[in-house]
């Protein structure tokens, strides 16, 4: 198998039940093979089902869905399913074998099913479809599937969506220079903790915050993420100089470091008192607030969420990116997350619908379809002003044309909401963000791989683990408690883990 993430419990252990239904009426039904010529003179219909979120999917006379019909001589039928039922939803599916033409798959109940043959297996037809070969990523199509089978095409999120961001007004406020080396991080962050950087008199703002990641590891919470590396942790999984996989979690000295440093940022004011308690986006928060200086900040929403609430109460302040400080040893980077998820075509259907079905994916990622999805209709959803200018309509934002680009499908790219309506000057300062990103993004050297061990006990020896570091970092608890929940992480299944990676590691080369 190619690399597969760690399932979650609750996630494998589906019902027994579930999975008899899915394999149990095999024979019943037509084993579509894609073999089949599609003749594009006969309107076939398709049922799509995706993920939906805060404000809900399409109603079914949706003016994309009227013109992808049109285009495409389909009939589209989406059922959006809130994302809190979606997997209830697969399981009763499931039990009766009545899976959906083409639907959205997490990775892990993508490995769970991908054995009962549900899923159509897309590698030999990809040669038909050059927007497909084109703007998916061949790495990412091989993640989660058998040697030489591709059961299904990744759903795009981004690897390295979001960077640290700094107040460039307070940097020249204090008549400080950018911080490069992770000590310049400090000494920033202590001025901005203690010298008055908004100038109102008040010993008010934070130097820096952090939320921890409630699966246990420091990984995708806050300003963290961007400093782990500068002392040389991995990202979850990195391998060692012998081509062994080890995990962030007894990486004692490059541990002793990392926490010593925050220990030191606590005690003296400059890491936010508040972090043990801190939630998602309290850090992000509190720079929108004027309560931090630095906090890392999704690129796309700078202009549209973390700037005007900030400017609303300082017109003079400037965001500008920090890039991760580089350690004693020059290493610096952020955490990236592979592509996992996948978008599946039903193996049971007439393998007529699956080239159809296999049309209209490759049409949605063409100049042409990418535009129409993303966009919308010209006339309705924007307007063209020049061959450089754009105005985006009324309709644009009661339509919200964008959903299937945002929850069913798309390139691989990360300016994948970015308009063509939006002002040039902004878009670039969000281009360059993710083109910074790209530089310093760090790989989980172990994403893919199972451990069955880690699905059982992971979490809770992580949370375990977590909690005795952050007591470290508040001072509750001394140094030498760091060695002492290492040892304590192995022997309570870690030993095992390591253990299970390696041999999935060694197995997949």
């Amino acid at each position: 198998m190619k690399r597969m993430t760690a399932l979650s419990l609750s996630i494998l252990l589906l019902s027994a039940a579930a999975m008899a239904g899915c394999a149990g009426n095999s024979g019943a039904n037509n084993q579509g093979t894609g073999s089949g010529e599609d003749d594009p003179g006969e309107k076939i219909t398709i049922n799509l089902m995706t993920r939906s979120y805060a404000g809900g999917g399409w109603p079914p006379n949706h003016p994309v869905i009227d013109e992808l019909n049109k285009r495409l001589n389909i009939d589209l039928k989406i059922e959006w399913v809130p994302s809190a039922n979606y997997q209830e939803k697969l399981n009763v599916m499931a039990a009766s074998n009545n899976f959906p033409d083409v639907f959205y798959m997490t990775n892990t109940e993508f490995v769970k099913w991908q054995a009962k043959n549900v899923f159509m297996d897309v590698k030999p037809e990809l040669g038909k479809y050059p927007n497909i070969v084109k703007y998916i990523a061949e790495e990412s199509l091989q993640h989660f599937n058998p040697k030489d089978k591709y059961y299904g095409i990744p759903f795009y999120y981004q690897e390295a969506r979001d960077s640290l961001a700094i107040r460039k007004d307070w940097l020249d406020r204090l008549g400080l220079k950018m911080p490069e080396t992770i000590d310049e991080f400090y000494e920033v962050a202590k001025a901005f903790a203690l010298n008055d950087p908004d100038g109102n008199g008040k010993q008010d703002t934070v130097g820096f915050s952090m939320e921890i990641n409630p699966s246990g590891t420091f990984g995708f919470g806050g300003t963290a993420a961007f400093l782990t590396a500068s002392f040389g942790l991995a990202n979850k999984w990195k391998l060692d100089e012998s081509g062994k996989l080890i995990p962030m979690q007894v990486q004692s000295e490059e541990l002793k470091d990392f926490i010593g440093f925050m220990r030191k940022a606590y005690a003296e004011g400059v890491l936010d008192k508040d972090f043990p308690i801190l939630k998602a986006r309290d850090s992000l928060n509190k720079l929108e607030a004027g309560k931090a200086g630095i906090a890392n900040v999704n690129p796309q929403q700078l202009f549209t969420e973390t700037l005007p609430p900030l400017t609303k109460l300082d017109p003079k302040a400037e965001l500008v990116q920090l890039m991760p400080p580089a350690g004693a040893s020059g290493q610096r980077g952020t955490s990236s997350l592979p592509t996992g998820d996948k978008i599946v075509i039903n193996a049971k259907i007439d393998p007529q619908k699956q080239q159809r079905i296999l049309k209209m994916l490759d049409y949605m990622l063409s100049d042409e379809g990418y535009d129409l999805i993303k966009h919308g209709i010209e006339g309705v959803h924007y307007k063209k002003i020049s061959d450089t200018q754009y105005e985006q309509l009324e309709a644009s934002v009661k339509d919200r044309q964008f959903l299937l680009v945002g929850w069913f499908f798309k390139r691989f790219d990360p300016m994948f909401l970015i308009y063509k309506w939006m002002d040039p000057q902004e878009v670039a300062t969000i281009k360059s963000y993710f083109d910074n990103n790209e530089k310093v993004k760090i790989k989980n050297d172990g994403f893919g791989f199972v451990s069955e061990t880690a699905t059982k006990l992971g979490t809770t020896i992580d949370k375990k683990w977590m909690d005795a570091m952050v007591k470290v970092i508040a001072g509750q608890a001394p140094m030498e408690t760091i060695d002492q929940a290492i040892a304590e992480w192995r022997a309570s299944g870690g030993d095992a883990i390591i253990e299970e990676m390696n041999e999935a590691y060694q197995n997949a080369k």
